[in-house]
């Protein structure tokens, strides 16, 4: 597999050296991992963070296409950020309404609707026992869209994210803070600079009478080829 090869090599070449821009498989070189654990945590990482990100990058535009509103407050965000300057990760960090739009899309979307979690410790829920090293399931597609949590969840509104207490929540089921996936890290980097290239120049807009279907497996996906078209701004 060309991707195997390339993969090595990298590994190869970083292993035992210093080098400048520390990557994330630097991480899994110092750490206490043999070739072969590092070679298929590398695999995994690029094969779900591509999926995840391309996936993210579609609900996100789609998203943003039935909402004028969302979509004209995170352009001024982006115009109030950037400005005509360059894409930065200093500038990026700045950006706190987009990284809203983006948590609210995983939501709604429920971008991953199951999870799985090693038990480390013993735990208990209720009356129930679950011995440590269970592997637990989190129906993430359920929790997400619990109306006692999310307030009119089915509505697309990044503004719920305005609330710290939301967002810890959000980091307690792994989308954000500490505990939040690589790969996920990776997609919101990535959607990010899509959105600030996209936005700063052109109004997004839906296609009259397109339904988009959702098919929910590992990562949600539209059903059929998702379709939008766009207006330059300037």
């Amino acid at each position: 597999m060309q991707l195997e090869s390339i993969l090595k090599k990298i590994i190869k070449e970083r292993k035992g050296r210093n080098f400048s821009q520390h990557i994330f498989i630097d991480s899994l070189v110092q750490g206490n991992l043999n070739d072969q654990q590092i070679l298929e945590d590398s695999m995994i990482f690029s094969l779900a963070g591509c999926i995840i990100t391309a996936n993210l990058c579609t609900w996100a535009i789609c998203f943003l296409t039935t909402s004028e509103e969302v979509q004209k407050k995170l352009y001024e965000e982006l115009d109030e950020v950037f400005g005509k300057s360059p894409i930065t990760p200093e500038k990026i960090e700045q950006l706190r309404y987009c990284r809203q739009v983006l948590c609210e899309t995983v939501r709604t979307a429920k971008l991953t609707p199951i999870s799985a979690r090693l038990q480390d410790i013993e735990g208990k829920v209720d009356q129930f026992v679950i011995p440590r090293e269970t592997l637990v399931l989190y129906a993430l597609g359920v929790v997400l869209q619990d109306p006692s949590t999310w307030p009119s969840p089915h509505k697309f509104d990044p503004d719920r994210f305005d609330d710290e207490s939301v967002m810890k929540t959000f980091s307690l089921l792994g989308f954000s803070g500490t505990q939040e996936c690589p790969e996920l890290r990776f997609a919101y980097m990535v959607t990010t600079v899509l959105l600030s290239v996209l936005l700063r120049r052109l109004h997004l807009h839906s296609v009259e009478g397109q339904v988009i279907e959702t098919k929910y497996e590992l990562v949600t996906t539209s059903r059929e080829e998702a379709w939008i078209t766009v207006s330059k701004r300037y």
